[in-house]
């Protein structure tokens, strides 16, 4: 996309890395909002996705945050892999919640980036996870 704006980039290269995203399509992930180095994403808590506790497993709220960081840190037209993720677990979902991840880029240098994503319940705004990622671009 030589020329295009860095909007318009984004929403491309958003566009394309969901489609090519089988985990995120099982998941019910789906996008809101996209910009360079933004993304927001959404996803219902099923009763597959719950623990022993009877509440959202960890891996569901790590899942919708990692895919809104990879689409996030994919938004500029280049290739970007995750080298490392740190989550934290503030509150539990519960079946039926649907949550928001919102992925924010912090800062890139050279071919890594840094993104935060704060993972929320709809219904109340919640804070239920923060997770930061941190991006490696491949080579060209």
């Amino acid at each position: 996309m030589t020329g295009a704006s860095p909007q318009l980039v984004a929403e491309e290269s958003v566009r394309r890395y969901l489609a090519g995203d089988a985990a995120a399509r099982a998941l019910g992930v789906t996008v809101s909002h996209v910009a360079p180095g933004v993304v927001t994403a959404h996803m219902t808590i099923r009763p597959e996705m719950l623990n022993g506790h009877g509440t959202a497993h960890g891996a569901a709220l790590f899942a919708v945050a990692d895919i809104a960081f990879a689409m996030a840190c994919n938004s500029h037209g280049r290739a970007a892999v995750a080298r490392s993720c740190g989550i934290e677990y503030l509150a539990p979902a519960r079946s039926g919640d649907a949550v928001t991840a919102a992925a924010v880029e912090r800062s890139v240098a050279g071919r890594g980036g840094i993104y935060d994503v704060a993972v929320t319940r709809d219904a109340d705004g919640l804070l239920l996870a923060e997770m930061r990622g941190h991006s490696r671009l491949l080579p060209p």
